[in-house]
């Protein structure tokens, strides 16, 4: 198994342009992003299409990864879901009724879906729970659904920067538990 330090010192080396330790890096994330930009996107060749684009940002952005700070996954996960959520905005902006009905998902899980799911599900149902259920889902519909800051304040009645509160705080209480 790969461990934090294992992809610290991956990103690192791709800081240099070590080709061999960016595919060791691909081999041991490409799973867990591909997982959350499907999630995020809810259409698989779209996905393999970010998680293509997303590594090409990692290459490029390893310099800017600080070793001991966030943790590389977090790193990484970030970068992918961003990605995912200005796609899937660009996206919104530019369908037409006859594009959204071209990509409704198949509604057969694949591989990597019953993969995905089986290896962190529980983990992250279990620690979604230990949350508020308003704040639960507003971290759902911010990072999982790409609903903006505004949006979410408006929906729950509350401010902008209470928001941004909620979620910086729902999110660490997430890491701490998943990391526990």
């Amino acid at each position: 198994m790969t461990t934090r330090d294992d992809i610290e010192t991956f990103i690192a080396r791709c800081a240099l342009g070590d080709r061999k330790a960016f595919k060791s890096l691909y081999s041991a994330t490409s799973a867990k992003l591909f997982g959350v930009t499907l999630r995020v996107l809810n259409d698989r060749g779209e996905a393999e299409d970010a998680l293509q684009e997303i590594y090409v940002k990692v290459w490029n952005g390893a310099k800017r990864y600080q070793a001991g700070g966030a943790s590389p996954m977090t790193w990484l996960i970030t970068i992918a879901r961003n990605h995912a959520i200005d796609r899937l905005r660009a996206r919104k902006r530019h369908d037409s009724d006859d594009d959204a009905m071209a990509r409704l998902p198949d509604p057969t899980p694949g591989v990597e879906n019953r993969l995905v799911a089986m290896g962190e599900a529980k983990r992250v149902v279990h620690c979604f729970g230990t949350l508020e259920e308003d704040k639960a889902e507003a971290v759902r519909r911010a990072y999982l659904e790409g609903e903006t800051y505004a949006d979410l304040a408006e929906r729950f009645s509350v401010p902008l920067n209470t928001m941004r509160t909620w979620l910086r705080r729902s999110l660490i209480k997430l890491r701490e538990c998943l990391e526990a």
